[in-house]
């Protein structure tokens, strides 16, 4: 082994209690990092997934001009014989035929606009988790036909509830007027107030016959396994799509634009209080290398004086430094994977999580990510500051005049 990196390591335990007092404070802090990074991670494939089995699903196949525009005649042909495709041929966790329309919504009392939306009542559970939030009645069932699940907001304003029936009023396909009845048989409480008060859900066929709409539809949604796998199911889907047709294969990013914004947005908030942690164990690094180097002035100053030059003396601080990193380095990573691995396998909750769950139909546990970015993004940025606060130590012997190095009280 090289001499000077002997000396680095002997020098390191001069004073044992420094020494690892600061490689405590970088342990603590991997660790800390590791397990925050970990969850806040967890905690965005969470949200990501509940955002979007709540209605967009990870890929959509629509019309070019729908997601803009909304019009009623950009349409997707044979909606649910192309949604059976793309289910026969991608490797996706579902995959449901949907048709939407704006119209007016009347009960015996009162008139409000909805959103109404034509679902395949057999597929549509497993690419949403609304059917899982009905309060009263029963979800739409294979069969049904002028059958319909509404918010609880939306039935609150119409005063119906379970058997009641809900006139609607909107232009059809064709330019048509469309109208039809239906009758309640479910009452969904999602419990965002927003989602409530326009959610109307009727079965694809009678939306089809109502609205004058044929066999088509205006977006098949598919929800996969893992978000990693949305590239290659997307071009896969791009490939399967029928000749002529002026449809596009939509990913998550452009159905939900506002959650990637809202999750850089938390991460950079986070990475400024990460910051402030990082930096204090920079200065705690900087502090141990800085009194290691003024307690050796006299030693420095002899070693000059014999000939030896500043810029080995500055390496053997640096070497120091590096030894001294990559001692909290390995010990951090190491302690915070075997708590994050513990985390992942049983989850990690905090009072009050399985009341909001049981509410919003999501998991009661967060499982943190494990990951070769979580384990060693924040650990490897404490390490690359703390080399950076070993800068100035490692310059302090090109200050040194020999005579007077060795003069310093020792």
């Amino acid at each position: 082994m090289n001499l000077t990196w002997v000396l680095a390591w002997r020098n390191l335990w001069r004073h044992r209690r420094r020494t690892w007092l600061t490689v405590g404070a970088m342990v603590f802090c991997n660790v800390l990092l590791v397990f925050m990074i970990s969850l806040q991670l967890g905690s965005y494939q969470m949200m990501i997934d509940n955002t979007l089995a709540l209605s967009s699903g990870h890929l959509q196949v629509q019309h070019r001009d729908y997601r803009s525009q909304q019009r009623m005649r950009d349409t997707v042909p044979q909606v649910a014989a192309l949604a059976d495709t793309l289910r026969g041929q991608l490797a996706a966790h579902a995959v449901a035929a949907r048709a939407q329309a704006f119209a007016l919504a009347s009960s015996e009392e009162r008139s409000f606009g909805v959103l109404l939306s034509g679902v395949q009542p057999a597929r549509e559970p497993a690419v949403s988790s609304l059917p899982g939030l009905v309060g009263e009645g029963r979800y739409l069932q294979p069969g049904d036909s002028d059958a319909i699940v509404v918010g609880a907001v939306l039935a609150r304003n119409l005063k119906v509830g379970i058997g009641g029936e809900v006139t609607f009023i909107g232009s059809g396909w064709d330019g048509s007027i469309a109208a039809g009845v239906a009758t309640v048989v479910g009452i969904l409480d999602s419990g965002v107030n927003e989602v409530d008060r326009g959610l109307a859900q009727v079965p694809l066929q009678w939306f089809q016959q109502v609205f004058a709409m044929g066999d088509a539809g205006h977006a098949v949604v598919v929800r996969l396994e893992q978000l990693d796998q949305v590239p290659a199911a997307q071009a896969q889907a791009r490939s399967l799509l029928p000749a002529g047709e002026d449809l596009v294969v939509l990913d998550w990013n452009a159905l939900q634009p506002g959650l990637k914004q809202a999750i850089q947005s938390d991460m950079a908030s986070a990475w400024f209080m990460y910051g402030v942690l990082i930096v204090l164990v920079a200065f705690s690094v900087l502090n141990t290398q800085l009194m290691s180097v003024m307690e050796r002035t006299h030693e420095f100053g002899v070693m000059l004086a014999l000939g030896l030059g500043p810029g080995r003396l500055a390496r053997l601080v640096g070497m120091e430094t590096l030894l001294l990193s990559l001692l909290g380095l390995g010990v951090g990573v190491v302690l915070g994977a075997v708590l994050v691995i513990y985390l992942n396998i049983v989850g990690f909750t905090y009072p009050g999580m399985e009341e909001m769950a049981a509410q919003f139909n999501i998991p009661e546990r967060i499982h943190p990510q494990v990951s070769l970015l979580s384990l060693t993004w924040g650990p490897l940025t404490v390490f690359g500051f703390s080399l950076l606060a070993a800068v100035y130590p490692a310059l302090r012997p090109y200050r040194l005049a020999p005579v007077a190095a060795m003069r310093a009280v020792q």
